[in-house]
């Protein structure tokens, strides 16, 4: 069991050092998203269009809780997209398809961040004002799980607020599916330093909320899944 299956005040104890993670899992993503992709450098425009539904809703989600900027988010996700097609006949299945999807968003994101390091971050609208690229509720975020709207935008705020490493690795494991030691490839860093920010995003997330929220907001937390 992950924290994508449990409640915010189980999360702590789902990243501890002992939690294993499935690799089992992690082979059937590489056989059906990768070889989409293969299809689709073979000039099945089917496959991409499948391809494509399966990963927006995750990949949008990333880019946006990371530049917390609507038209950024919308620019990236773009630009993204284009550099997967455009490689599209290099494309070699050495890892799970979302490995080598959210890598290219992580150096998008990183090339956005070195030509606005003096632009201020504008305020992201809601991820329910944005349904519409956010695909279907099985790819939704935690915040689409809480019990309440209002618990729901505490937890956004919550997110937008951890340090960006921490926020980054979050983010990754809860919208990729990917595993910390394929987080920490994209980030660039070992699995345990990918774990320990993990878990002190988890921490910090879950203080929040239970710092500002009242007793039936605590309830909230706990009903939710």
């Amino acid at each position: 069991m992950t924290t994508r299956s449990m409640t915010i005040e189980q999360w702590p104890q789902a990243v501890a050092p002992s939690a294993p993670r499935s690799i089992l899992g992690a082979m059937q993503a590489i056989d059906e998203d990768a070889e989409l992709m293969r299809r689709y450098a073979d000039g099945d425009q089917v496959a991409f269009a499948q391809l494509y539904e399966r990963q927006k809703g995750p990949l949008f989600r990333y880019l946006l809780r990371q530049t917390r900027n609507q038209q950024a988010s919308e620019d990236l996700f773009q630009e993204v997209w284009s550099r997967i097609i455009s490689s599209r006949e290099r494309y070699t299945p050495l890892a799970r398809f979302s490995t080598y999807l959210f890598s290219i968003a992580h150096n998008c994101f990183i090339d956005y961040c070195r030509r606005n390091a003096n632009t201020p971050t504008a305020q992201a609208d809601t991820l329910e004002d944005r349904e519409d690229l956010l695909a279907d509720s099985a790819h939704r975020g935690p915040e689409r799980q809480t019990a309440s709207s209002q618990m729901a935008e505490r937890l956004r705020a919550a997110i937008a607020r951890l340090p960006e490493e921490q926020r980054e690795v979050f983010v990754l494991y809860e919208e990729s599916g990917l595993s910390l030691h394929e987080i920490g490839e994209i980030t660039g860093v070992g699995m345990e330093t990918a774990k320990s920010r993990l878990r002190y995003a988890v921490a910090k997330l879950r203080r929040s909320l239970l710092d500002v929220g009242s007793e039936n907001d605590a309830a909230a937390l706990a009903r939710a899944e």
